[in-house]
């Protein structure tokens, strides 16, 4: 017995050495430290940072720096470089790139500015101990960008030049660090110069280059092997990092490179993205944070009033001069001040980047210990101002971002959006429910619905029992996006009249239908079933077929009828649209004439989409496949129909979709159907007195003419 109570006194021993209780604590602190502090209003990383501080060595000294804490601190910083360039919107930043370079120079050169001369002439440094001192104040790590990838803003166009001016500044930074060492050892030569030159050049060929390369070809040739996709994506994070490294740069540039180099592989709402923020959210990235904390010695303002007097210079010098930097930026592009204090909070923390350069401007004794320890009180200072600073105005530019205006919140009034998928060919069902999650939008309550419509015969059961089996793995291959998938059966006579039925019941407002496979004559002669899937609803309809991954298309091409703006459903299938550019990353080509492109000019600013599109002026339906001359074959070809009687509706649209499998057959596609009129409910009880029975016979007999007509065509022909 007593061995025993000497074993546990020996297991509990300061700092703590064994690994899995190591790791119990540290898990037990990322549980509890947001859930207490969140009751005081206190955003969660902050509790983290000060979690670090009370367990670390100048702490209670519960534990202490080893090996493996570095090693989850290291990956957790990695993370969120990662996720940076992962969730950055591409589109906008290279439509801002210009911004970001502005906003880059005015956070780097206005603290550079205020830093130097402090340095020099108020706390009286030598030339290089200023430079690089000053260098610290323009850096700047995203402690905070968690919060605003929390809060659903990350593809803000503040967040984006901030995120794009922080590459710049700390990669400026880091490269003024290499020079003042070499100059300092006395290797600043043309060699020098050279190297880091050839370097750069050929880490950036691999980066945007090779590994998107590689990795389409690893994405559509293990498809099916998901869990393999994130073993894959962490691979090419740490490779990237470690290039840099070689490169003459820190790891964090590598990783946040790595995010940029995967962008249009990954899209925002897919299962792979909510694997890697999940893992990264929940262990990496606190793992992080609470590391910062643990830097962070308290002790240094007992040290002495130089102490105290330098680490409140660099403090008060490091806030200011990204706040001057803020101003700027938001006086220069008219932002809001939500805005403003935004790009403040992301770039106001510092922490990986400024403690790299300290340590190393200490270790080859060009600073002292009380810019050391200034630095780590920095730290803790501005993670804690810069954490409240954007959750307060993230949740600021969420309200703006909610406030939208009235006619486009009209199609929700009365039920959220929901979305339904006949589903007739198992095989493309992944690709259609993919394509679905995409578009969705993520504010509704309401499921995607599959719905499997069975023959009304004896086995009617039987094959019901099936298509539930079938379609159970699919319900869970929506999970991992975190959406909610519904699995209807219904039996009915009638494929078509079973959707429609269906589509009525739970009030869908969008159906997305598999491209029909080629129909016989039997098939002529009694009406297509799409066609009679049309003309039995007024729904959005999607009709799909993708001949690769959606990620693997570099541009959609939409043709759009003229007078198309008029329809009811415009503005939905127009938004639904924006919005797959914007999840895979890729521009639009609008394909349309002059009136409708100036609507959509209208409808993108009203509905603050930021899709980027190019216009091509476009007329002459009567020759319409003219229009092979601009399509390419990793385009995705969206073609926007109409039904009978609706205003874009024209006679030569009528056939367009089927001769597109022939013209554009490698090409992936999409026929859209606007919807034709808003439900009324007070008329549901009139709808059996209407003139569609004579129409649907007149219909019948023209196309059983025209297919007698095309069987005498060819025995002419042959």
């Amino acid at each position: 017995m007593a061995d025993f109570f000497k074993h546990l006194i020996h297991e509990f021993e300061l700092p703590l050495g064994n690994p899995v209780l190591i790791f119990s604590l540290i898990l037990l602190i990322i549980l509890l430290s947001p859930i207490l502090l969140r009751k005081l209003n206190i955003p969660g990383i902050i509790g983290l940072i000060i979690s670090g501080v009370v367990i670390g060595p100048y702490g209670l000294n519960i534990l202490e720096k080893n090996s493996a804490v570095d090693l989850f601190s290291t990956i957790g910083l990695l993370y969120i470089m990662f996720i940076a360039g992962l969730e950055l919107d591409m589109n906008q930043f290279k439509a801002n790139r210009n911004k970001s370079l502005l906003f880059g120079f005015f956070t780097f050169i206005i603290p550079l500015s205020i830093g130097f001369p402090v340095c020099f002439y108020f706390l009286d440094y030598n030339f290089n101990a200023s430079l690089l001192t000053a260098s610290m104040f323009a850096t700047h790590t995203l402690v905070a960008y968690p919060i605003v990838s929390k809060l659903g803003i990350s593809k803000n166009q503040a967040v984006a030049i901030t995120v794009g001016g922080t590459i710049l500044t700390d990669t400026a930074v880091l490269i003024i660090l290499a020079v003042i060492i070499g100059n300092s050892e006395g290797n600043l030569n043309q060699d020098f110069w050279i190297k880091l030159g050839i370097s750069l050049a050929i880490f950036a060929a691999i980066m945007f280059y090779l590994i998107p390369k590689i990795a389409k070809w690893f994405f559509s040739k293990l498809e099916s092997e998901k869990h393999s996709h994130y073993i894959f994506v962490l691979s090419v994070v740490f490779f990237a990092a470690f290039l840099a490294e070689v490169a003459g740069v820190e790891p964090i540039i590598g990783a946040f490179v790595a995010g940029l180099a995967l962008n249009k592989l990954i899209p925002h709402s897919s299962a792979l993205m909510n694997r890697i923020e999940f893992i990264g959210n929940s262990l990496f990235i606190p793992f992080f944070l609470i590391s910062v904390g643990m830097i962070v010695d308290v002790s240094v303002i007992t040290k002495g009033p130089t102490a105290i007097i330098v680490a409140a210079t660099l403090t008060v010098v490091a806030l200011f001069g990204k706040w001057f930097a803020a101003l700027f930026t938001q006086l220069v592009f008219g932002y809001s001040s939500a805005q403003r204090q935004l790009i403040f909070g992301l770039s106001a923390s510092h922490a990986a980047a400024t403690l790299a350069i300290i340590l190393v401007g200490y270790k080859v004794e060009i600073l002292d210990e009380n810019i050391l320890n200034g630095t780590i009180i920095l730290i803790l200072v501005t993670c804690i101002i810069a954490s409240f600073a954007t959750e307060k105005a993230g949740k600021k530019i969420v309200i703006e971002m909610d406030d939208e205006p009235a006619d486009l919140k009209k199609s929700s009034e009365f039920n959220n959006e929901h979305i339904l998928i006949p589903i007739a060919n198992i095989e493309s069902i992944e690709k259609l429910l993919e394509f679905s999650i995409f578009i969705k939008d993520k504010k509704s309550a309401n499921p995607v619905s599959i719905l499997s419509v069975v023959s009304n015969n004896d086995e009617a059961e039987i094959n019901i029992m099936k298509a539930r089996n079938k379609l159970e793995a699919y319900v869970k291959q929506a999970s991992a996006s975190e959406t909610k998938v519904n699995i209807i059966t219904t039996i009915d006579h009638n494929r078509a009249s079973g959707i429609s039925r269906i589509s009525r019941e739970i009030m869908a407002d969008i159906i997305i239908l598999g491209w029909p496979q080629r129909a016989g004559l039997i098939d002529k002669l009694i009406g297509e079933k799409v066609d009679s899937i049309l003309d039995n609803t007024i729904k959005t309809t999607f009709i799909c077929h993708f001949e690769k991954a959606l990620v693997l298309h570099k541009r959609i091409a939409m043709v759009v009828p003229p007078l198309a703006e008029h329809e009811n459903g415009f503005n939905q299938w127009f938004t639904k649209m924006a919005k797959l550019a914007q999840e895979l990353s890729i521009p639009i080509l609008l394909c349309c004439n002059e009136t409708t492109k100036i609507y959509v000019k209208k409808l993108m600013k009203k509905a603050r989409l930021t899709a980027l599109i190019t216009p091509y002026f476009f007329e002459d339906w009567d020759d319409f496949f003219i229009i092979s001359k601009v399509i390419k074959q990793d385009d995705l070809l969206v073609l926007v129909c109409a039904r009978k009687g609706a205003a874009s509706y024209m006679s030569v649209l009528e056939h367009l979709p089927s001769k597109l499998e022939k013209h554009f057959e490698k090409n992936s596609r999409i026929a859209i159907y606007p919807q034709q009129f808003s439900q009324r409910f007070n008329n549901v009880r009139y709808n059996n007195i209407t003139t569609e029975p004579l129409s649907k016979g007149i219909e019948t007999v023209q196309k059983i003419g025209r297919g007698i007509g095309s069987i005498f065509k060819k025995d002419s022909q042959e």
